[in-house]
């Protein structure tokens, strides 16, 4: 019997179920638009205040991005900086519709 990961077409789910999680709150696709809006690369600050939510609210969402793999995080002296993994997002999405193509 074949394990899920030995499976094709389901060896790569858990990576879409954390794609699809992150997209799936209006909040996390702010947070994307607006790295990409600004170049791709932000700081927590700066994106904590375009969003309507608490700072911990905010800092659960881009957690929730990374885990999933569509931001990164770095340090530039004290400061956090998030950057869009856009190649990686279209990579997934890509991957996914291409399933469905005849």
């Amino acid at each position: 019997m074949q394990t899920p990961e030995q499976i094709p077409g389901l060896a790569d789910l858990d990576r879409l179920d954390a794609v699809f999680a992150a997209l799936a709150h209006r909040t996390r696709r702010a947070i994307l638009v607006t790295l990409r809006a600004n170049g791709g690369s932000q700081t927590s600050g700066k994106i904590a205040g375009r969003m309507d939510n608490s700072w911990q609210t905010t800092s659960r969402h881009l957690r929730q991005l990374e885990e999933a793999g569509l931001i990164s995080v770095g340090l530039q002296g004290r400061e956090r900086i998030y950057t869009l993994n856009d190649a990686f997002m279209r990579e997934v999405l890509h991957d996914w519709g291409e399933r469905f193509r005849p």
